[in-house]
């Protein structure tokens, strides 16, 4: 679960949240951590050394769910991924897509990945990125639709 569970998914509040992410400073060392909530614990994000991870949005949890009713949840939610990215394309131009299939495929290898895919594999997030860069800001930013936690795309 993130903080974002239960709540509607939001375009304005999905590209504020990301705006305000580009602007926030990036730790240029140190540990990979996780932050969250100071009330529930949730997941609310992961810095490391110069990137931020962070949840835009999280379907209703899932489990016990099969069939049309997953296919839908996946569908909605690859609805809103297509509608952020289209209005990030507006903002910044065309997005490229970089597969994360290598990860997967190297998943188990003991090979070490650069960050921030290395963090990306540890949390199951192997969905391919829709990414924009290098921005005005010289960041770089990044889409991606996944289901690290078994019962919430």
């Amino acid at each position: 679960m993130t903080v974002r569970a239960g709540a509607p998914f939001d375009l304005p509040s999905a590209v504020s949240a990301l705006e305000a992410a580009l602007s926030s400073p990036l730790p240029a060392s140190g540990p990979t951590t996780d932050r969250g909530d100071p009330l529930t614990g949730e997941w609310a994000s992961t810095h490391g050394e110069g990137f931020v991870l962070l949840p835009l949005w999280e379907s209703d949890p899932l489990t016990g769910v099969y069939g049309r009713e997953w296919n839908e949840a996946e569908a909605r939610a690859e609805s809103h991924l297509t509608e952020l990215a289209t209005s990030l394309d507006t903002r910044w131009g065309p997005h490229r897509t970089l597969t994360m299939r290598a990860l997967l495929l190297r998943r188990g290898s003991g090979e070490r990945f650069p960050e921030p895919f290395r963090t990306l594999s540890a949390k199951a997030c192997y969905g391919d990125l829709k990414l924009w860069g290098p921005l005005p800001s010289t960041r770089w930013a990044a889409l991606s639709l996944n289901q690290s936690d078994g019962d919430a795309p």
